[in-house]
């Protein structure tokens, strides 16, 4: 066995799409509409499914947004110069919501970033 995808519900799948693939570097590797469902899903990742784990992110079309609520906590990337890595993305309008700097009670250095919709992804450095 092995994870094959998070799914992420979207309200604006192009805002999501320019965030994740322009300000963190994914690609987008498909993408398909479902117009008796209402739905699009697009899978966006740094490398090819059948080898690595990807985001589903899924737009609804009549939903503009959601209630993220208490159970979520983030995604996570490795990334080599967690510095440079939020400059780039606050460059290009991103949302850093955490300074690089090492975690409490610990010592691996990580930042937060917001995307379009709310959701938390964690930077750690050295994982890159």
């Amino acid at each position: 066995m092995r994870l094959l995808h998070t799914m992420l519900r979207v309200g604006n799948l192009e805002k999501s799409l320019a965030f994740y693939c322009e300000v963190l570097g994914m690609k987008l590797l498909r993408q398909k509409d479902y117009p008796g469902g209402k739905f699009t899903l697009a899978f966006v990742g740094y490398g090819d499914e059948a080898d690595h784990t990807v985001l589903e992110l899924t737009h609804n079309w009549e939903t503009a947004s959601y209630d993220l609520g208490s159970g979520y906590g983030h995604i996570a990337l490795g990334v080599d110069d967690i510095y440079a890595t939020c400059e780039a993305i606050r460059q290009q309008g991103g949302k850093v919501t955490r300074e690089p700097g090492p975690m409490k009670h610990g010592t691996t250095v990580i930042a937060f970033v917001e995307d379009p919709d709310g959701y938390k992804v964690e930077l750690i450095e050295g994982r890159g």
